[in-house]
């Protein structure tokens, strides 16, 4: 059994998880002051991600906690190289949570513009800084034969990681849109969709050009194979949105966004992070990963724990699974 290869894949799956499930997140917050056209209605927004924005949080942070256990070097190059971007992605992501729960303190509404104005930045930086961090993992930074990065913060960020955020940012406009016709009923869920299919031209455009760059620079003969297919899914969940069947159109999105992460990660193995400077001081999944039994104590604890909170977050989203309008929101109450 190849614990190193395994334990790639597994992180894959998590930027996986993390990427679908707050990219709605994300989308709704950016669509916030777009849809929500008075306090009624933004809340109806804020409620459909409500019970679950926190736990989708999390697999950001098993991501890279998975990332420091597994592969201790590419943690370290990765992260202490990004160190900036992934600051305002955490400051962001803070402003946002305290936003969240802050907005409905004091009935105002100069108090709740300014939180969701909070909520809204609080769902660009993250989306744009992970798309940021993420690209240029795949196309690489300088490292010199230590691992460290050369040059300054910002020398290692080309526009290839420029159009990675912007890919990753306008998915979850998108995806945000597609989630808010699913959860939603009434006005609201019938200018979500239209959003969606009127933005999605142009929003998802990014990706597919950041997909075809990776492919034409990195990318080997079988990864063209999910590339295509991914553009094939958006199609169909486009075509389906159009016609009424947002649950359809959800899943096809995820689809793609599943169909994407295996083109970005296949075109990166057996590297997990290169090295622009030099071939040979890039990072592999040999000579960066954790030792064998480090690797094995983590893959039984993941054997045993990962079911558990997949049930758990599942059961979640099925408790919550019902859709919501204007006409589910009490009046306003200030503790």
């Amino acid at each position: 059994m190849d614990l190193p290869v395994i334990w790639f894949v597994i992180i894959a799956l998590l930027w996986l998880g993390y990427l679908f499930l707050e990219g709605f997140d994300f989308g709704v917050g950016m669509l916030l002051p777009v849809l929500g056209r008075d306090e009624t209605e933004r809340r109806v927004l804020i409620n459909t991600i409500g019970p679950v924005w926190d736990g989708n949080e999390v697999w950001l942070l098993v991501a890279a906690g998975a990332t420091f256990a597994a592969f201790p070097g590419w943690y370290a190059s990765l992260f202490s190289a990004a160190y900036l971007p992934l600051l305002f992605v955490l400051l962001a992501l803070i402003g946002r949570g305290v936003a969240f729960e802050y907005r409905g303190k004091v009935d105002s509404p100069r108090w709740r513009r300014n939180w969701d104005r909070v909520i809204v930045i609080g769902s660009w930086v993250p989306a744009l800084g992970v798309g940021l961090v993420l690209s240029t993992n795949v196309f690489g930074l300088p490292l010199d034969a230590r691992g460290d990065r050369v040059g300054s913060a910002f020398a290692a960020f080309q526009w290839p990681a420029l159009l990675g955020a912007v890919a990753v940012a306008g998915f979850a406009l998108v995806h945000g849109a597609v989630f808010l016709s699913l959860k939603t009923d009434g006005e609201i869920r019938h200018r979500a969709r239209s959003l969606a299919l009127r933005v999605a031209p142009v929003a998802l455009l990014p990706l597919v050009a950041l997909l075809v760059l990776v492919q034409s620079r990195e990318g080997f003969t079988w990864t063209l194979v999910p590339l295509m297919l991914a553009l094939v899914a958006v199609v169909i969940a486009l075509l389906r949105l159009r016609v009424g069947r947002e649950g359809q159109a959800f899943a096809g999105l995820g689809i793609a966004l599943a169909l994407s992460v295996v083109t970005l990660f296949g075109a990166l193995f057996p590297d997990v992070l290169p090295s622009t400077l030099d071939v040979a001081n890039s990072l592999t999944v040999r000579n960066a990963a954790s030792s064998p039994y480090t690797l094995g104590v983590m893959s039984w604890v993941a054997l045993f724990g990962t079911p558990a909170v997949l049930v758990y977050q599942g059961w979640t989203y099925w408790v919550f699974r019902k859709r919501i309008s204007t006409a589910h929101i009490p009046p306003v109450h200030v503790p």
